[in-house]
């Protein structure tokens, strides 16, 4: 099949809001698409080359307004796939550029149409609906099978690819074929948001909840079979050799075979838990002393436990391996939820997790029977530049620069960019403003003069060596813009600087 054939359905998908019309439009080009390349197409059209590239945004950019267009359609998907896959196997001295010359040579092969879409999918940026669960719904609409199974299937494959080739060429049975194994891992179980532990409890009916340490390490999903162990991160890479004290860890549990999730984290000599970022570079040293926060366990001596409730399955994992499981406790009690809360908080984690007691193990799914509650941070900040958008948010500047006033009156201080939190509305009314204030260019940026103040939310400072001020927003996202307020009256550097040096970010 060519290219451009799931690069218009695409365009199509995106352009209908009615989402029984886009499940139909990928609908038929899935029962199309010739069997060899059904797997390619799914992946595609949820948002996923399947491959990891090492091509970022910039280098997109660059190559799509140098590289003129094809001026007709003639690459066909799987020339497309293993064009892909050939940049992904690139390494070494001068990969760097090979990476770059060979992704602007698949271009060059390509119409306008085909290197949008392309662009899209190489930097995770397709904006045509709700990706996956749209392709889930349309292998089911295709094969008539009931959707709740093809999702299952998905979260348990974690490969939409695979399970769409198996369930058009084989029906149920081919769906079916997909169960939680070890050494397969599964998509994590994610949570929504709640402002507080009061809401949390309302949400679950004022039933008891269990309230757990929400840790600001990275995820881990660990398999064990016999002396066979690897462990796994949230986007299901294997990072066993990252953390060999996990490994150790789970190596002395009882268990023969065993499926745990949880978070690998350091902590300081003081206990308390270290920057995320510091985290991080223990895990890239590999041997850096990381520590197992377990928190669910989805198999246990070949019981596979992802629909027993919540409530049994931490009882599991706390007789299993009560030497790493999360602290928690079970209440009802809205004084002892909040007392929880703050204490986490005042030892140094981001927040806790409130979990519905009865709620299977829903792998993949961002379900309301997990709610996290983390401390968020509130500064205004300088608008001091923004980035055009691509995908649906094309003809919109969208990635806005955050700047910190300067106290001493020079220029605000660089903080981080974001472009989370925003609506259509206020994309349009940003536009305006910022281009009314444009005062330079440079690519696909547009520098404005230093007049907009926005209210940013995020969750930590880091260190940064990116920024002239050495810090960095983590999770920033706008709340809204204060009109009320002028650039004089935005929060300083001084106070980012308080913000990092309270927790432990700076000395």
């Amino acid at each position: 099949m060519l290219f451009v054939e799931v690069a218009q359905t695409s365009a199509a998908i995106a352009q209908t809001s009615a989402r029984k019309k886009k499940v139909a439009l990928l609908s038929a080009l899935l029962t199309k698409v010739p069997a060899d390349e059904r797997a390619i197409a799914a992946r595609y059209l949820s948002g996923d080359t399947g491959h990891k590239l090492g091509i970022g945004y910039a280098t997109v950019h660059e190559m799509r307004t140098a590289v003129p267009p094809a001026p007709t359609a003639a690459v066909t998907l799987t020339e497309v796939d293993a064009r892909l896959a050939a940049i992904a196997g690139m390494s070494g001295t001068g990969s760097n550029k090979a990476r770059k010359d060979a992704y602007g040579a698949l271009l060059a092969a390509a119409t306008e149409l085909e290197q949008g879409f392309l662009g899209a999918i190489v930097v995770g940026e397709l904006r045509q609906g709700a990706l996956d669960a749209l392709v889930v719904d349309a292998i089911a609409q295709a094969t008539g099978i009931e959707a709740k199974r093809v999702r299952t299937a998905y979260m348990l494959a974690a490969d939409i690819g695979a399970v769409a080739a198996a369930a058009l060429a084989d029906g149920l049975a081919g769906v079916e074929r997909f169960g939680l194994t070890i050494f397969r891992p599964v998509l994590p179980m994610l949570a929504q948001t709640a402002e507080d532990t009061a809401e949390a409890l309302a949400n679950f009916g004022g039933e008891p909840m269990s309230l757990e340490l929400k840790l600001d390490g990275f995820r881990v999903q660990i398999h064990k079979d016999g002396e066979a162990i690897r462990a796994f991160s949230r986007a299901l890479n294997d990072v066993t050799a990252s953390v060999p004290e996990v490994i150790s860890a789970i190596r002395a549990l009882p268990a023969q075979q065993l499926i745990l999730d949880g978070e690998a984290i350091a902590y300081g000599p003081n206990g308390r838990p270290l920057p995320f970022q510091d985290t991080m570079k223990r895990k890239s040293e590999a041997g850096g002393a990381l520590s197992l926060s377990a928190f669910d366990i989805l198999l246990v001596d070949g019981q596979t436990m992802l629909s027993v409730p919540a409530r049994d399955r931490f009882q599991a994992l706390g007789e299993l391996a009560p030497a790493y499981a999360v602290p928690r406790i079970i209440t009802a009690d809205a004084g002892a939820a909040a007392a929880f809360y703050e204490d986490a908080v005042a030892k140094g984690h981001e927040g806790v997790m409130a979990k519905a007691l009865d709620a299977p193990y829903d792998a993949g799914n961002r379900g309301a029977s997990w709610l996290k509650i983390k401390k968020v941070r509130r500064l205004d900040l300088v608008v001091l530049a923004a980035e055009w958008g691509s995908g649906r948010r094309k003809g919109w500047l969208s990635n806005i620069w955050l700047g910190a006033r300067d106290p001493a009156g020079g220029e605000p201080v660089m903080l981080g960019k974001t472009f989370k939190g925003m609506t259509d509305a206020m994309l349009a009314w940003q536009t305006a403003q910022f281009l009314a204030r444009e005062v330079d260019r440079d690519g696909h940026i547009v520098y404005v003069r230093p007049e907009l103040v926005v209210e940013t939310a995020f969750n930590d400072v880091q260190r940064s060596s990116q920024y002239p001020g050495g810090l960095a927003l983590r999770h920033a996202r706008v709340v809204r813009y204060r009109d009320d307020k002028t650039a004089a009256e935005a929060d300083t550097i001084d106070a980012v600087r308080a913000i990092a040096i309270a927790d432990g970010v700076l000395g």
